[in-house]
């Protein structure tokens, strides 16, 4: 996921795509390790996927406090 289509999303979307993005991580590690994914990097792209997505909403909520 590009970072202009994350600054689109709204606060709940983003909080939504985050509880998404983690239960896919979460199913992904799971899989891994009871047998090997066909392609691990999957892994790593769906970790920083959740780490943009926890940093675009926690900017955010700077900005709130800041205002």
């Amino acid at each position: 996921m590009e970072q202009s289509e994350i600054k689109q999303l709204s606060t709940p979307d983003l909080r939504e795509k985050i509880k998404e993005e983690k239960g896919l991580l979460a199913k992904m590690k799971m899989s891994h390790a009871v047998s090997p994914v066909e392609n691990p990097m999957k892994i790593r792209v769906a970790r920083k996927a959740v780490a943009k997505l926890m940093t675009e909403l926690r900017q955010r909520e700077i900005a709130e406090t800041k205002k």
